[in-house]
């Protein structure tokens, strides 16, 4: 192993279950496990086969599987105190989860050991010595983490160096500093590495960092500055409290900015996918500004941003997010300039033609409507229909004449909807009534009945999410809303938004841009088939 290497070191599994909101079943860590292995993780801790059968069923599913590039390891502690390793059922239970890799964990800190475990200092350093020789004797590789490490050195520091000596020199194959309160500063962090590597090769030493202090990454990039070779952490940073260092952007990091190799060659390609994966099992909606990999870690609003970005990307970003597996993105608000309007156009296949003037009128539109209280930056199918309609790529497909809702509701009985509607289509109108779980739906239920005659293709369109936001909270029920509104076909997913002081009306105008934006879509993508073909 050169001196440019770090071990990857994956706890997502039995640390960052410790996460509140995080649980896997061991058929969903057995998942995790196999995404972790496919992307290259050098190690791949399991769980703590001795606190729960969940893990123990980890284990005996992951027997039947072959890892190509992990390492899989069990968790525990060193032995109990005053009993003898053949003895101690938690030792014992390492052995029988059967990986290669056995991790345990110690106390550095003396407040621990004299307040939490009530022992003599001396059956602390027997119990962290014992336990590794009786593993190494085993024929396991044993890392050892020393718990509470930094703050344990902060208070005794002679003590806290008996404790890795104490498991070094009993085989430990590697000795993990841990700071499990995470309140160090990554200066610390140096220092004291610098202070351990007297006693312990730095190439036998790893950080394992949590985000008390929001310094976890930096710790950890900090100890691998000074020479560490193992890093511990969980993708998107889950954990106990604060979470863990989150190996997403060290892993980043090692290898674009530090000139480390951590990962197989291409592997970072995959890295916005292996988060969005693990969120997913998790069921946690991942953080839209998460470095490098999250949604907005490559968004530009600001008109002067994207105007350098569309001559540069490097003006206002540190990568390509496509090392990553990540995409730019280019956000349109009331803070838009007409770079914005531009490459948004580009992005729908719309062209302005190089027109200064027509790109001008749209953000100034724009701008006025996020004053009333519209957003656009999430609702790209409302954005497409001004930017068409200012193309002259929009053709009106229907007219409103009038709609009205009825709301019953009865003792405890369920509320009863129901909308009338009238509509023109060309030269045709069209009254519909119908039915639905709520005056949304009913409305809903209503235009799409009295445009699918005219329109037999909003047969395949269905409304998938509905959100409503208040704009002015101080002006209590009497405030404006938001409605935003998700729909779907066979093959696009679009948003649409509304605004207006009553809930009806905000929705309808949510819905409209919605069955628009769906039938303007088509007729370009129709009229674009049929260009192809006259062409071909």
């Amino acid at each position: 192993m050169d001196d440019r290497t770090v071990l990857i070191y994956d706890t997502t599994l039995r640390d960052g279950t410790q996460g509140e909101q995080v649980n896997f079943t061991a058929e969903e860590k057995l998942r995790v496990a196999r995404r972790l292995d496919e992307f290259g993780i050098a190690y791949i801790e399991g769980g703590w086969p001795g606190s729960n059968p969940k893990d123990m069923r980890f284990f005996e599913l992951a027997r039947k599987v072959k890892f190509t590039t992990a390492r899989l390891a069990a968790f525990g502690s060193t032995r109990r105190a005053h009993t003898p390793c053949a003895e101690c059922p938690n030792v014992q239970a390492l052995l029988e989860a059967q990986t290669p890799v056995v991790t345990i964990f110690g106390k550095s800190w003396d407040l621990h050991v004299r307040e939490i475990l009530k022992i003599s200092m001396k059956e602390n350093l027997s119990m962290i010595g014992e336990t590794v020789a009786w593993l190494k004797a085993k024929k396991k590789e044993v890392i050892y983490d020393a718990e509470h490490f930094f703050d344990g050195y902060r208070a005794n520091p002679r003590y806290a160096m008996q404790t890795i000596e104490a498991a070094f020199a009993s085989g430990a194959d590697l000795v993990v500093l841990c700071d499990t309160n995470g309140g160090t500063l990554p200066s610390e962090i140096a220092r004291v590495v610098d202070e351990v590597a007297s006693l312990i090769p730095r190439e036998r030493l790893g950080i394992h960092a949590h985000n008390d202090g929001g310094l976890a990454v930096a710790n950890s990039l900090a100890a691998v500055e000074k020479g560490v070779r193992m890093v511990q952490g969980t993708v998107n940073g889950y954990g106990e409290r604060c979470g863990n260092a989150d190996l997403v952007p060290i892993m980043a990091n090692l290898e674009l900015k530090m000139a480390k190799r951590c990962l197989p060659e291409g592997a970072l390609k995959e890295l916005t996918r292996l988060s969005l994966f693990v969120g997913e099992i998790a069921n946690i909606t991942p953080l839209n500004s998460r470095p490098f990999v999250g949604r907005s870690a490559f968004a530009h609003k600001g008109g002067v941003h994207v105007h350098a970005v569309l001559k540069n990307p490097a003006a206002y970003e540190h990568l390509s997010p496509e090392v990553v597996g990540n995409k730019r993105r280019v956000l349109v608000s009331d803070l838009s300039g007409k770079s914005n309007i531009e490459y948004k156009a580009a992005e729908m296949g719309l062209s302005l033609g190089g027109d200064d003037a027509k790109s001008r009128r749209i953000v100034e539109e724009i701008k006025r409507m996020e004053n009333e209280g519209y957003s656009f930056e999430a609702a790209d199918g409302s954005l497409a229909l001004i930017i068409r309609k200012a193309t002259g790529e929009f053709e009106e497909p229907f007219y409103l004449e009038c709609f009205r809702v009825i709301n019953e509701k009865q003792g405890n009985e369920p509320s009863r909807s129901q909308a009338l509607i009238k509509v023109i289509v060309g030269k045709d109108a069209e009254i519909t009534a119908a039915e639905g779980n709520g005056p949304i739906n009913a409305l809903d239920n209503a235009l799409r009945k009295a445009l699918v005659k005219f329109y037999p293709e909003l047969a395949r369109m269905h409304l998938t999410d509905f959100k409503v936001s208040i704009l002015e909270g101080s002006e209590g029920t009497a405030a404006k809303v938001r409605v935003f509104i998700e729909s779907r076909d066979d093959k696009d997913i679009w948003s649409t938004i509304g605004v207006s002081e009553s809930v009806i009306e905000a929705s309808w105008h949510a819905l409209v841009d919605s069955i628009q934006y769906k039938l303007s879509k088509d007729r370009l993508n129709r009229n674009g088939k049929e260009a192809r073909k006259a062409v071909a």
